[in-house]
C-alpha cells in the first residue's frame, strides 16, 4: 500500500495501523504526537484501531504551547 507520510510517498504493508506506522516512522515522542489522515485528526487512543488506506496522506503534528511574556 502506498501512503504519503510527512510529504514523502512510501510503501507499507496492507493493514498497518496508525500505532504501527508511528513506530515504523520512529516518531521521537509518540505520546505527544497528533496524527492526521487526509486532514482528519485521529484520536490518540484509537491509533491501534485505525488503519490508513492506499493513497492516504498521513501527517504527524506536534502542538507547541507558547505564552505571552509579561513586561
Amino acid at each position: 500500500m502506498k501512503l504519503t507520510v510527512a510529504g514523502v510517498q512510501k510503501e507499507y504493508a496492507d493493514g498497518i495501523n496508525v500505532a504501527e506506522l508511528v513506530a515504523l516512522e520512529k516518531i521521537e515522542t509518540p505520546e505527544y504526537v497528533t496524527v492526521s489522515i487526509n486532514d482528519e485528526f485521529v484520536e490518540n487512543g484509537s491509533f491501534p484501531d485505525t488503519a490508513p488506506h492506499d493513497g492516504d496522506v498521513v501527517e504527524f503534528l506536534y502542538f507547541m504551547g507558547g505564552g505571552h511574556d509579561a513586561y
